[in-house]
């Protein structure tokens, strides 16, 4: 059926004022914490520190570089008439040096079929930026089977297991990239999503611990085998400067309000924050949230907003250990460079994403070899029959 664009013109009409409110009450909000913000770039590290010694998780604390910059903004110095001149740049920082990505794909356990079966895979790029032009790519996959499933166990959602199962393959890679590198490499490792792992709060004690376990892996191996480590976060609502800007001026809460919004008219292309140790509170309690499970890392990992496109900033969360051995810039540089090559995301996570993708094809393929395989190991695996009439269709083309 075709979508009735008037009918729904005509609820949106009848719920504008619900809208309106809304708009109004984020506006008037926002305009309080930036005001805020022009008043913090008076305070000294000191008197942040001071101010919200009281409060565990105030969402973040200045470093060194606050002192520096006393400013939201950490300036990008280069201007560029074209994009052959970005190119030249760009050559000039990252020739010689390798970055690497990891990303996965999977695909679900389906009542397309009668025996619980799932398949995830992951893919990496690495990229020297020589003058070979040297890369390396690949994938690895592992099919979860009914054991690996829990299907006896009708409590856990397969899907969350699949996720699960995913995520330890992408840290698993990211841990053995580093562990193979020389120690103190200028190479670069992306990690395509957090560090910290708020969004583990919601599930149950033993879940948040197994994504804490393979993240610390991670950030256990960067610190010691001194390889650099970031986590790109392209679109993010974290709030972590919205808290510190609350708990130093008292202000009311702002649950609408993120970090990247209230940014953006600091920051032109380029343009970064200084540099922030994530003090982030839990979301239900505040004394019981993801960075309590970190250990020793619970006050290593560090982050900035990074302009680098159009949209909100992006947000770079990076070990503390980094800033505090001089490479920030040079990381950052890093970053430019890929997001530069990938016109606006860093090219190095696009590639390892497209690496890994299952296509819809993809999943056909999948189904039609595990019909014959079961065919063939005789097992009684049954497809519905829609999908073998789509599969059927597909094998006649």
């Amino acid at each position: 059926m075709v979508l009735r664009t008037d009918r729904i013109l005509a609820v949106l009409n009848q719920k504008r004022e619900a809208f309106a409110t809304f708009d109004s009450s984020l506006s008037e909000r926002r305009d309080l914490y930036r005001q805020a913000m022009e008043q913090l770039c008076k305070w000294s590290a000191l008197e942040i520190a001071e101010k919200t010694a009281s409060f565990m998780f105030p969402g973040s604390l200045p470093t060194a570089e606050w002192e520096v910059y006393r400013s939201w903004k950490v300036p990008f110095s280069q201007q560029w008439s074209n994009y052959e001149e970005s190119c030249e740049w760009v050559k000039s920082v990252i020739q010689g040096i390798s970055t690497f990505a990891v990303d996965g794909s999977q695909i679900y356990p389906s009542k397309d079929i009668s025996i619980p079966v799932a398949l995830v895979q992951i893919g990496w790029y690495e990229n020297h930026h020589s003058a070979q032009g040297s890369y390396q790519k690949d994938i690895q996959v592992d099919v979860l089977s009914p054991n690996d499933l829990s299907a006896n166990s009708s409590g856990e959602p397969k899907e969350r297991i699949v996720n699960q199962r995913r995520f330890q393959m992408e840290t698993e890679r990211l841990y053995e990239y580093i562990q193979q590198s020389e120690p103190g490499s200028r190479k670069l490792a992306f990690l395509d999503g957090a560090l910290v792992a708020t969004f583990a709060e919601a599930f149950e004690p033993e879940v948040q611990d197994f994504y804490v376990q393979c993240l610390l892996s991670v950030l256990r191996a960067s610190q010691q085998r001194r390889i650099p480590l970031v986590a790109y976060i392209d679109t993010t609502y974290t709030s972590d400067l919205v808290s510190l800007l609350k708990y130093c001026f008292d202000l009311p809460d702002a649950p609408q309000l993120h970090d990247a919004q209230l940014l953006s008219p600091w920051l032109n292309w380029g343009d970064r924050t200084p540099f922030f140790i994530c003090a982030r509170a839990g979301g239900l309690n505040p004394q019981e949230g993801i960075l309590n499970c970190y250990q020793e890392m619970r006050e290593r990992i560090g982050f900035v907003y990074l302009r680098t496109s159009d949209n909100f900033p992006a947000r770079l969360e990076i070990p503390l250990w980094v800033h505090e051995a001089g490479l920030l810039d040079w990381l950052v540089d890093v970053v430019r460079s890929e997001v530069v090559i990938g016109r606006g995301y860093p090219y190095v996570i696009e590639t390892a994403d497209q690496t890994a993708l299952i296509r819809a094809e993809d999943r056909n393929a999948f189904l039609r070899l595990i019909q014959d395989w079961a065919a063939r190991e005789k097992l009684n695996l049954r497809l519905s029959r829609k999908t073998v009439s789509k599969l059927q269709r597909r094998r006649m083309r």
